[in-house]
């Protein structure tokens, strides 16, 4: 009976498992038309012992690039985060490139964090020019021949992208696996009037989502029979 229990453990340990990769694919899927979104990837493997053991690893490769009409919508063609400011004083680090201006003039992401140390615009300008190394400036009428500057979007890196963790509205924080930020100096990798997609393949997604359905139920069918025959044993003892 201990083996037979443990045929009823394994199963259940392997299902749990199968229903949290089912969960990161629903994330993926969800978040699929969030701009910097990285897809979940799911990764288990089979003990000795026929347990599954598994982990949650986040692909950071970079999406496709699209053109944007939004003179603050930037994308990092390359590696890299954003650093933002909440209204805590935390720092946190987003791909996501769709900023805003906010109600005190500051370039802010759409969920309020500002960028940077903090890029004030004036009150009045007719258009905003982003270079590729982050400088931000400013035209303030149509005669200006040279723009003002007036901050610059930084770029951070990690040592070790996959120690990041995950946080709500598509952030990043750094963990001691991931090691501190470094600011990326001397680069050329902002786009202004553009934005990058989510790396989610849908298809994989899918595939993944179908190959899933069929373990489960296989694992189903397997409980349902361990509990036919303890039912029968119970009924033979009676």
């Amino acid at each position: 009976m201990t083996q037979f229990q443990g045929i009823i453990s394994r199963t259940v340990n392997n299902v749990d498992k199968q229903l949290d990769a089912l969960i990161d694919i629903s994330t993926n899927i969800a978040n699929y038309n969030n701009w910097g979104y990285k897809n979940r990837r799911f990764e288990n493997y089979m003990k000795e012992n026929g347990y599954l053991e598994s982990t949650t690893r986040i692909d950071y490769s970079q999406g496709t690039l699209y053109r944007s009409e939004g003179e603050l919508n930037v994308a990092i063609d390359g590696y890299g985060f954003f650093p933002v400011t909440g209204k805590d004083g935390k720092v946190t680090y987003t791909r996501e490139g769709t900023f805003e201006v906010n109600a005190e003039g500051y370039i802010c992401t759409r969920d309020g964090h500002v960028v940077g140390d903090g890029i004030k615009l004036p009150d009045y300008y007719e258009r905003i020019r982003i270079f590729k190394d982050g400088t931000v400036t400013v035209y303030k009428d149509r005669e200006t021949a040279y723009p003002q500057k007036i901050g610059k979007i930084p770029i951070v890196k990690f040592r070790n992208y996959e120690g990041l963790k995950q946080l709500p509205n598509n952030k990043v924080v750094p963990t001691s696996e991931s090691g501190p930020a470094t600011l990326v100096m001397d680069h050329t990798a902002i786009r202004q009037g553009t934005l990058e997609r989510s790396n989610v393949n849908i298809i994989d997604n899918v595939n993944d989502t179908l190959r899933l359905n069929g373990s489960l139920i296989a694992s189903t069918r397997i409980l349902k029979l361990c509990d036919e025959i303890y039912r029968q044993s119970i009924n033979l003892k009676q």
